[in-house]
């Protein structure tokens, strides 16, 4: 199929790419930055997914919408916005299947950066409208909230022992997903999955569920 992924250069994005290439997918990737991801099957585009002058891709099967920013100062332009921008001009068409967009556990708990809160949410939000309209095309729309993800933006905690200790602490399972892991959840929910829509899948290990029962 015939697959863009967005936010492609590391992280989630990259893992992303790289799942849907290892199952024999085309992949297209924007990204602002260069890509060291070497595939016969991968193209790769520079670019900001705010740019209303993004080249014109006819036939999208798969989008997953991953790009973003956090604490940015620009984060529901980018975020939010950018995302909008990218799904109605790739996503809302007639040869569309799948989209997913990739939230975050903090759009419904609200542990966050308030504006990246607002964008996550929205997106969530967004998502939900985007499957009532792409149901004519028997297409799904569908939204990941993770939790911690192990990924550089994060390194920052998980080279520091003490923090890395309390934020695995407010997880039942005492542990972080991997960004693979989040590739194989986009991909089952937008290749295998058929019948899920406007759903918002929470992979958090447990972080949201946790309390403690005092009596």
């Amino acid at each position: 199929m015939k697959v863009l992924v967005t936010g492609t250069s590391e992280g989630i994005g990259k893992s992303i790419a790289i799942k849907f290439l290892e199952q024999g997918h085309n992949v297209i990737g924007i990204d602002l930055n260069t890509s060291t991801i070497t595939h016969k099957l991968y193209t790769h585009i520079e670019g900001n997914i705010c740019d209303k002058n993004l080249p014109d891709i006819e036939d999208i099967e798969i989008l997953i919408n991953n790009a973003g920013v956090q604490d940015s100062g620009n984060d529901i332009d980018i975020n939010l916005k950018g995302t909008i921008s990218i799904t109605e001009k790739y996503g809302i068409q007639p040869k569309i299947k799948s989209i997913v967009f990739i939230a975050s556990a903090s759009a419904t708990t609200g542990a966050e950066f308030p504006e990246y809160v607002a964008s996550k949410g929205g997106i969530v939000a967004y998502m939900k409208n985007v499957a009532l309209r792409i149901a004519q095309y028997g297409a799904t729309s569908n939204s990941i909230s993770a939790g911690g993800v192990i990924t550089k933006l994060n390194q920052h905690i998980i080279d520091n022992p003490k923090l890395w200790k309390q934020v695995l602490n407010e997880t039942l399972l005492n542990k972080w997903a991997s960004s693979e892991e989040i590739a194989d959840f986009t991909y089952f929910i937008s290749v295998i999955n058929k019948s899920m829509t406007g759903q918002d899948i929470f992979i958090d290990n447990g972080e949201a569920l946790k309390s403690n029962f005092i009596w």
